[in-house]
């Protein structure tokens, strides 16, 4: 509960209790110091002497007692009451009964009704931001959408940079926005809609409204999500206020964020019925799009993580005309990026948004902005005055492989072994054929992981060969081979849980997915997109006899990369000591010290941060690469248990 809902319930709460005062006071029900008595027993006081005085207001008879206290009755009309009290001789006064106007006697009998129906619309307002905006539950059907106006508006193209195919797609968008009288000279259209696809954090938002802040143009900004309400009906007449109030405004931009949240395939949901109200808001919205009634000057730009999923009468031409795909940034892209966000940053000399982007593959533009701010907090936790490479590399390393836990304690023994595991990973990786450039290799704890071992590629990479996913299965292999050749095999830990796993989705998907299975040939087997209940995606058409063979190429596979890793590790058992020792004593060891290492020399001292110029072996001795297709086969780094492994692909970490 905020701190205004509070204030507003304290109000209320004071309101009532002055009312309710105000209702006892004049119902009579109040509290006095008098005290009431029966009228039996008043006469009985009066012959007795014990009353002084009375006043008498209509039936009520107030009095005092001899003694001064005073009491208060009700004459039920007896005429020879007045004789009593004078014949006792006792003061009486008498004032004409208090007459309450009919307005008060009606706010007094409906006061408690009156009171309930104030808390209950006070309530509703309260929590109107949930049920249609600042008109509360009267306004169900209003639209939710914020309309931002060119003034306020600061972002234009110049500040949207990794994204130029992106930037042309959309620039004659703002030359319509601008000058609509070129373009329908020639009868030309400007397009209604463009769906931008992509990635989280690449920048598909503030694209959109850079495209309003170039063409000075009103942005109307939405979620998908809020159409959709518990009400039916209530989308789609959220959907046609939405461009009602467009139209007033044109030219203008709506910008609908997650559209996948409500422009899903009809009848693909669990509901499935034509009343559903995703469904009703789904067909507004394509009515309103492309229906009878123009909508001159009102552009709809939407963004999606998830444009297979959408409606296709969504995306036909005349609704949705342009995709235009946001993707990761490539290493150019990536420092274009960089330099637009350390444009806020004071910088030192030794900064190079060329060697960061190099060493960041697979980053997105939220990715990118995060790191600088990373480096930023790095410098400040420091006192220092100025961002250095070194708090670049601080970031991207948290970022990467996680925070250091350097409180966590670990015996020497756990220590040695995690240090035989990781050096087993990196020797594999080293001396397998097509294999990622090992980057760093560290046995700091780092979130739930007990070590890392971190590859970074030489140049973009858009695809696999079959050489370079089994070279990846042997790395994966190779530090539960080492710990299993220095302890033996019944002293092997739980390490290495995440590399089976992920060695097994590597091998599966190469005989079910992607053909590189001799017995089983070109076919897939399994589909992603088809997944089944409860998650079963393999093909209903597979026989027993197909599912054995898959079993039995999976096991090859396995097999045959796992016992190359154990003949590179016989072969380099020299170098897996010498790497073990040199992690024990450094507990990080980088590129440069792994590669003299693995040629026979003395391993030398870790690299101080930032004294690279970026053309030293390590950091990812050229280009470096980003995830560009949801096959590739390590695209997302999965931390297991404590104990677990966490290993990666492009530019992750490989976690022990």
């Amino acid at each position: 509960m905020n701190n205004d809902m509070l204030k507003n319930m304290l109000i209320w709460a004071v309101a009532a209790m002055v009312l309710m005062s105000v209702f006892n006071h004049f119902s009579g029900q109040g509290s006095t110091p008098t005290s009431r008595v029966d009228y039996s027993d008043f006469i009985d006081q009066i012959h007795q002497g014990q009353v002084s005085q009375v006043s008498i207001e209509g039936p009520t008879i107030r009095g005092v007692y001899v003694d001064g206290k005073a009491f208060t009755t009700y004459s039920p009309g007896d005429p020879g009451l007045m004789g009593d009290l004078l014949d006792n001789r006792v003061k009486v006064s008498a004032k004409p009964p208090e007459k309450q106007s009919i307005l008060m006697q009606i706010f007094i009998s409906w006061f408690p009704m009156l009171l309930l129906i104030g808390v209950w619309i006070f309530f509703m307002k309260s929590m109107g931001g949930g049920m249609g905006g600042k008109g509360g539950p009267m306004s169900f059907g209003k639209s939710k959408a914020k309309m931002l106006t060119d003034e306020q508006i600061k972002v234009t193209l110049d500040d949207v940079a990794g994204a130029d195919e992106a930037k042309q797609e959309v620039g004659e968008i703002v030359d319509f926005l601008k000058d609509p009288g070129k373009y329908q000279s020639l009868g030309g259209n400007i397009p209604r809609g463009v769906l931008m696809v992509g990635p989280p954090g690449t920048g598909k938002t503030l694209l959109a409204k850079a495209i309003a802040g170039e063409a000075k143009v009103p942005f109307f900004t939405i979620s998908g999500s809020d159409f959709v309400e518990m009400f039916v009906g209530v989308g789609a007449s959220r959907v046609r206020d939405m461009f009602e109030q467009a139209k007033a405004h044109a030219p203008c931009i709506i910008f609908i964020d997650e559209i996948d949240a409500v422009g899903r395939s009809r009848g693909s949901g669990m509901g499935g019925g034509g009343n559903d109200e995703r469904e009703q808001t789904l067909n507004q919205l394509l009515v309103e799009m492309d229906g009878f009634e123009g909508n001159e000057g009102v552009i709809v730009i939407a963004a999606t993580n998830r444009a297979d999923v959408l409606d296709s009468a969504l995306l036909r031409p005349g609704r949705f005309d342009r995709q235009v795909s946001v993707g990761l940034p490539d290493i150019k892209g990536r420092e274009q990026i960089l330099k637009v966000h350390m444009r806020k940053v004071p910088l030192s000399e030794d900064v190079k948004p060329a060697y960061i982007a190099r060493g960041t593959p697979g980053f997105s533009g939220a990715d990118l902005a995060n790191l600088v701010n990373e480096a930023a907090l790095f410098a400040a936790r420091n006192n220092d005055k100025l961002v250095t490479q070194k708090h670049f590399e601080q970031a991207k390393d948290k970022i990467l492989m996680g925070v250091e836990r350097k409180s966590m304690i670990m015996s020497e023994k756990e220590r040695r072994m995690t240090a035989y595991h990781e050096a087993g990973h990196a020797i594999v990786g080293y001396l397998v054929p097509e294999h990622d450039p090992v980057y760093k290799v560290s046995i700091m704890p780092r979130g739930r992981a007990l070590g890392v071992t971190m590859y970074l590629p030489e140049e973009d990479v858009y695809s696999y060969s079959k050489q370079k996913l089994e070279s990846q299965l042997s790395s994966l292999y190779g530090g539960r081979i080492a710990e299993e050749q220095i302890y033996g095999a019944d002293l092997v830990t739980t390490g290495a849980s995440n590399d089976i796993e992920r060695a097994t989705s590597i091998a599966r998907n190469m005989v079910t997915k992607w053909g590189l299975s001799e017995a089983l040939g070109p076919l897939m087997y399994e589909d992603e997109e088809k997944a089944g209940f409860m998650g079963h995606s393999r093909n209903a058409n597979v026989s027993e006899e197909i599912s054995r063979l898959i079993d039995a190429e999976m096991r090859k596979l396995i097999d045959r990369n796992y016992k190359r890793a154990q003949e590179i590790l016989i072969e380099h058992a020299d170098k897996l000591e010498i790497m073990t020792d040199t992690l024990m004593e450094f507990e990080t060891i980088d590129a440069a010290q792994i590669k003299n290492i693995m040629e026979g020399l003395p391993p030398g001292k870790p690299k101080d941060w930032g004294e690279s110029d970026g053309k030293d072996s390590d950091a990812s001795s050229g280009e470096s690469t980003e995830k560009t297709s949801k096959d590739a086969v390590l695209d997302d780094a999965v931390s297991d248990d404590m104990s677990g492994d966490s290993a990666s692909e492009q530019g992750e970490p490989k976690l022990h």
